[in-house]
């Protein structure tokens, strides 16, 4: 339909994948409503725990069974 207003811009997208990337979510994919423009960012199936410094430590220097 050429001429309809458009309710959302590749900016307001990438926006929301921004800000959610930075909150701690890994988006899996975004579904966004054209009549409306609302955007939903949905999470990746399995986000993992940030390794901590014991982590490193232990992958570095644990001795193998």
């Amino acid at each position: 339909m050429a001429g309809t207003p458009v309710s959302f811009k590749i900016a307001d997208v990438a926006r929301a994948i921004k800000g959610a990337r930075k909150g701690g979510m890994e988006p899996g994919r975004a579904e966004i409503d054209p009549a409306t423009g609302k955007i939903v960012i949905v999470a990746a199936a399995k986000v993992s725990d940030p390794e901590n410094d014991v982590d490193k430590w232990m992958r570095n220097h644990a001795r193998s069974s």
